[in-house]
């Protein structure tokens, strides 16, 4: 969840996993999975900081030794190389 604005400066959450996309025009709009559509004061740069901190944190909570990379897209760790026993 990330906390932002509404334009009247009542404060609002947002379950960042429904964000479907984030536009300016000349408001920052929010539109979610649902349809819904929100107006926020937070510019889109502030938006996405947020729901990067939210993905660092859930993440850092369910796989505290993965290694993410928010800016390019989560790199997923691969097992150890077996050495040995193997035919050939």
């Amino acid at each position: 969840m990330i906390h932002l604005t509404r334009l009247n400066n009542q404060p609002l959450v947002v379950n960042a996993d429904l964000i479907k996309f984030i536009e300016t025009s000349p408001d920052t709009v929010i539109t979610l999975l649902t349809g819904e559509k929100l107006v926020v004061r937070e510019s889109v740069e502030e938006v996405l900081d947020r729901v990067a901190e939210f993905q660092r944190r859930f993440y850092r909570r369910i796989g505290p030794a993965a290694d993410f990379d928010f800016t390019a897209g989560a790199k997923i760790p691969r097992p150890p190389e077996k050495s040995g026993g193997g035919i050939g």
